[in-house]
């Protein structure tokens, strides 16, 4: 267990080792600066996780300027330390200008054990907080990862992810845009032992490169010139959990440098800062790039994509998985029914029928996008072929889109004769709608009029 790191500022000896044996016996690990400035270089290479601060050192022993210079110097950093300062007798007006430039509490010398270890405790519990506060502020809770599959080829992936979730290996998920990945790294991270904590997920193409490092690492205030508060990276808000890399291969050449470094040391800076943290994430990453293309052309670093890829999986295709496509759809039907209050909704056979034909260019998210324009489209009834307006033009197979008509069990009949009931029957199955009927039969709208015209059914 961490214990926390006073760091003693304080010039008298015996008072520091006073202090020490107090505070070690309350658990607490203790580091000794006898002067500001030596407590400055010390703060410059490690962390501490509250200061316990001296007022008065040489310059003299009633002003206590040199702890409120110290604690103007440690406010510029931005390192986010509670500080407690301490001195031999009640000054008011100091006390007032130390809170003004930070300090949390303070303390008389000569203190009381117990009243100090409270004060102590209670700062660091603040602290604590404090900085969940700030993490929960900048980020919103991801919804419940939704997944839906009973094909072969989803059943092998999640096996497979299943027997990897409970490590800590870094994972690669591989595969087409919208083929659930983000969902897939979400449930990765709710099947690990970091499931209590923080699940954060940042697209990276969405990130512009100049604010690459104060999005990833954080900046203190006053780094640049837009940074008028301390903000923290996407590495200390999923401190303790999963960090999600989505579209990774985006990332800039010059940032991946950068990134490599946190990977490998687990070390990184706040932007501004001197300060070096390190960070306890697992790290998933997500990509539809070609990584031996932009390897082999300079765009991404190897020895980056073998850091990220310690375990890699490529997430099937929709269309590679057509056993998941009816359950799929009738989930969302469900999903979106209920949120625009059309529980009643649900799919012809003519629409799983159509939609099984289809080739999904845009996998799930298609999917789910399409059911949703469906579901506020459609008042009452099931849902057609017709109102799913499918692209029929790019279905890797005619489907019929009527609920009774099978083109495996079509009879013999001349072309005209096809067309024509093919014609009526998109009209029936759109209510008309000689748009909508023209982009299921795959022509444009002029071509269904002159059909029309020829068939006499203009008016």
């Amino acid at each position: 267990m961490h214990k926390p790191i006073i760091l003693i500022i304080e010039d008298n000896r015996e008072i520091r080792l006073s202090a020490r044996f107090v505070l070690e016996d309350f658990g607490f690990a203790i580091a000794e600066s006898e002067a500001p400035a030596q407590a400055k270089s010390w703060l410059a290479q490690q962390k501490a996780d509250l200061i316990l601060l001296d007022m008065n050192f040489g310059l003299d022993t009633t002003s206590g300027e040199e702890g409120l210079s110290f604690l103007a110097w440690l406010q510029q950093q931005a390192w986010d330390i509670p500080v407690v300062a301490m001195t031999a007798w009640s000054n008011t007006e100091l006390v007032v200008k130390a809170m003004q430039l930070g300090a949390g509490d303070f303390i008389e010398k000569p203190w009381n054990n117990q009243r100090l270890h409270q004060v102590l405790q209670q700062q660091l519990h603040l602290q604590a907080l404090n900085r969940k506060n700030r993490a929960l502020s900048q980020r919103l809770e991801d919804p419940k990862p939704e997944l839906v599959w009973q094909s072969d080829a989803m059943n092998q992936l999640m096996q497979q992810l299943a027997a990897v979730a409970t490590t800590d290996a870094n994972i690669l998920l591989t595969g087409e845009n919208g083929t659930g990945k983000s969902q897939l790294a979400h449930w990765l991270h709710l099947n690990s032992p970091r499931a209590q904590q923080a699940f954060i997920s940042v697209n990276m193409g969405a990130i512009p490169e100049t604010l690459f490092e104060s999005e990833i690492f954080g900046h203190k205030k006053g780094a640049f010139t837009d940074a008028k508060e301390q903000r923290i990276g996407r590495f200390e808000l999923a401190k303790g959990g999963s960090l999600f890399l989505d579209e990774i291969a985006t990332v800039p050449i010059a940032q991946q440098a950068k990134l490599l470094r946190v990977l490998e040391s687990g070390e990184f800076e706040m932007l501004g800062s001197s300060q070096t943290q390190r960070t306890d994430v697992r790290i998933i990453s997500a990509t539809n790039g070609d990584f031996a293309q932009m390897i082999s052309e300079g765009l991404f670093r190897q020895d980056l994509y073998y850091r990220l890829n310690t375990l890699e999986f490529r997430v099937p295709a929709l269309r590679e998985r057509p056993e998941d496509i009816a359950a799929l759809a009738t989930f969302f039907v469900a999903k979106h029914g209920q949120r625009y209050r059309k529980p009643e909704l649900k799919l012809s056979p003519s629409a799983l029928k159509t939609m099984q034909a289809y080739q999904w260019p845009g996998n799930i998210r298609e999917l789910s996008h399409m059911m949703e324009r469906a579901v506020l489209l459609t008042q009452h009834g099931d849902l057609t072929a017709a109102q799913l307006n499918l692209p029929v033009n790019t279905q890797s197979k005619t489907a019929a889109s009527a609920d009774q008509l099978s083109f495996d069990k079509m009879p013999m009949m001349t072309l005209e004769a096809a067309e024509l009931q093919l014609i009526n029957q998109a009209l029936a199955d759109c209510d008309g709608n000689k748009q909508k009927a023209a982009d299921l039969l795959g022509i444009t709208k002029s071509s269904l009029y002159r059909r029309l015209e020829k068939y006499d059914l203009a008016n």
